[in-house]
């Protein structure tokens, strides 16, 4: 058994930092997503982009152990205006997540293992498949959401950069008590991550990569170790946290600032912050860790069940992952939960996080909001939270306390706004 691992203007800042805090923007500091090495008492990481953010009129702010941009001053800059432009036809955002955690997984036993901490059915991936899946803890409550790829003499995974030292921990305690082989790379931020997002994505990183790359081909959810650039020991993955079509960009960190100021002379390219990066991520429907996911909710009642695959498949049926005889029945199918995560709309102020839910006639209290913003794209407020299970059906009438006022809203399904995701035409 092996368990090594590789350890390689005042004014602005002050409006923007409102509006993320107001419209529900970044994870709250909890003792285990801050249990990044106590990044609350250590310097801030700076990413290899620091300077070039700076450059750009980055505004900079504290986030995950990390000093990240949460907008950009200038024409184009702004958590509206950038959230706008990754939406637009022929446009695409660039994000900087070096902050998120990196892992490459080898060994024998590699994929066993990580099938008995994620919720995922990891040894269905076919080389360059990849998959949203979920580590779980023995109550199967969430400990952290991760992408999967199968990369053909590994596994490469990314995990939140809030939790990912905590992540780290729980992946040796689980590999101390392993019987095989298997061995956790962390590549630490000597490999970068960006994250190009929105329609425009694919044709404006087709021009650094090799012509033998065919991105009409790739679907998403996909990924390949490749050149970016010309630069050797890159990884392009079709992914993205947006409803857009993009990709998850790794490259050494000693050629991020080239990579990034590459993707960056195109026109259709804007850089974009935080703030943008939580209000895109909440119109699309997905969860903000340590906002709408933590370790007390399970993923039936984060309504992520179908991480495990549909009904009657392998790992619906055969469990085998931390916590899973608290999910699922015997047969494979879901446990009855007492609340669930839903969308909500139709208040006219935007709700922020803790915001408490009442039923129709307001008598009864039946939930909280998680995540809250202003739509960009629908110009009215957006919330998801979570809700008893009764009340969870779309088009149930709720209200919204909010500023010690009872505002009328409706459950409603998700995304707010229609996914994009990228499919390979037949």
């Amino acid at each position: 058994m092996s368990t090594m691992m590789k350890t390689t203007s005042t004014t602005t800042r002050t409006a923007a930092l409102r509006f993320w805090q107001r419209f529900g923007g970044g994870a709250p500091t909890t003792s285990r997503t801050m249990a990044t090495a106590s990044a609350g008492k250590e310097e801030l990481v700076k990413t290899t982009l620091y300077e070039l953010h700076k450059e750009m009129g980055g505004d900079m702010v504290p986030f995950a152990g990390y000093e990240l941009p949460v907008l950009y001053k200038g024409e184009n800059g702004g958590v509206m205006k950038e959230h706008l432009w990754c939406r637009e036809d022929g446009k695409a955002a660039l994000f900087d997540v070096s902050h998120m955690g990196q892992i490459r997984w080898h060994g024998k036993d590699r994929t066993q293992f990580l099938e008995k901490i994620v919720v995922g059915d990891i040894a269905g991936l076919a080389p360059g498949q990849g998959c949203l899946s979920l580590v779980t803890n023995e109550k199967g409550g969430i400990i952290d959401d991760t992408v999967i790829t199968n990369a053909g003499d590994y596994i490469y995974m990314v995990v939140n950069g809030a939790t990912k030292f905590g992540d780290m921990e729980h992946f040796k305690e689980q590999m101390a008590a392993f019987d095989g082989e298997v061995c956790m790379d962390y590549l630490e931020d000597s490999m970068q991550l960006l994250a190009l997002q929105g329609p425009g994505a694919a044709k404006a990183v087709a021009k650094l990569l090799p012509s033998t790359v065919d991105l009409v081909k790739m679907p998403f959810m996909t990924g390949q170790d490749t050149t970016l650039d010309g630069i050797e020991g890159c990884r392009v993955t079709r992914c993205g946290y947006t409803g857009e079509d993009g990709f998850e960009i790794a490259m050494p960190a000693e050629h991020a600032v080239s990579i990034a100021s590459k993707l960056l002379e195109d026109p259709t390219v804007n850089p974009t912050g935080l703030g943008a990066r939580d209000s895109l991520r909440l119109e699309a429907g997905l969860c903000l860790y340590g906002n709408d996911l933590n370790e007390d909710i399970n993923p039936i009642q984060g309504v992520l069940g179908w991480t495990m695959g549909p009904p009657k498949s392998r790992r619906r049926l055969e469990g085998g992952f931390l916590g899973a005889e608290h999910i699922l029945t015997p047969e494979g199918k879901f446990q009855k939960v007492e609340k669930k995560r839903v969308g909500i709309m139709g208040m006219k102020a935007p709700a922020r996080e803790h915001t408490e839910i009442y039923n129709a006639d307001g008598t009864e209290l039946i939930g909280e909001v998680t995540s809250g913003t202003f739509s960009p794209c629908l110009k009215a407020p957006i919330a998801m939270g979570y809700v008893t299970t009764p009340n969870a059906k779309a088009e149930t009438e709720v209200q919204l306390k909010i500023r010690n006022k009872m505002q009328k809203a409706k459950v409603t399904k998700m995304p707010f706004v229609p996914s994009r995701y990228y499919r390979v035409p037949e």
